[in-house]
């Protein structure tokens, strides 16, 4: 419990810095493949991905003897993480017709909280330890249409940059 807390507070952290890293690098679009490159409501997805990914690389070690399914519970709680904070984006900008910074920031807050509850959950069900192969499988394509749709976004509204109306790295 104490790890999924603290991975929780990790990805808001951690997550919330990744939103200027691109900026900070000059907009390098290496670093660009890991941190938003717009204000698009996808670019703002990849923040809780890759903050867990650098996470697992601590916590793994430490908790892996634990669990049989620490990367199905992990894959399964950014997917309702992500899933949470789109439900949300479009509940509210379709209610106020607004985009409000403070409901993006409150809704990333409490999809890392989801996050966290989701994958302690299944960490510590008992399901069979052969479906963390499944939890590898979608973490890997998770980054790699992470990075991808960086490079290449498609013409849809979730990869539009609200600020500015275009798509991808500027």
């Amino acid at each position: 419990m104490r790890w999924q807390i603290a991975s929780v507070i990790w990805v808001i952290v951690v997550g919330s810095l990744l939103h200027f890293t691109f900026r900070w690098s000059g907009n390098s679009p290496l670093v660009g493949a890991f941190s938003a490159v717009n204000e698009s409501v996808w670019e703002h997805l990849k923040l809780g991905y890759w903050s867990m990914i650098l996470f697992f690389l601590i916590e793994y070690p430490f908790i892996k003897g634990y669990t049989n399914n620490y990367f199905f519970a992990k894959a399964i709680g950014i997917f309702a993480m992500n899933l949470f904070i789109v439900l949300f984006f479009y509940s509210y900008t379709a209610l106020t017709g607004k985009h409000l910074l403070l409901l993006d920031i409150i809704s990333y807050i409490l999809g890392a909280v989801i996050y966290g509850i989701v994958s302690f959950k299944i960490m510590m069900s008992n399901i069979n330890k052969n479906i963390n192969i499944i939890g590898l499988v979608l973490l890997i394509i998770f980054g790699a249409l992470f990075i991808w749709f960086t490079y290449y976004p498609p013409r849809l509204p979730i990869f539009k940059d609200l600020e500015t109306g275009s798509y991808g790295i500027p």
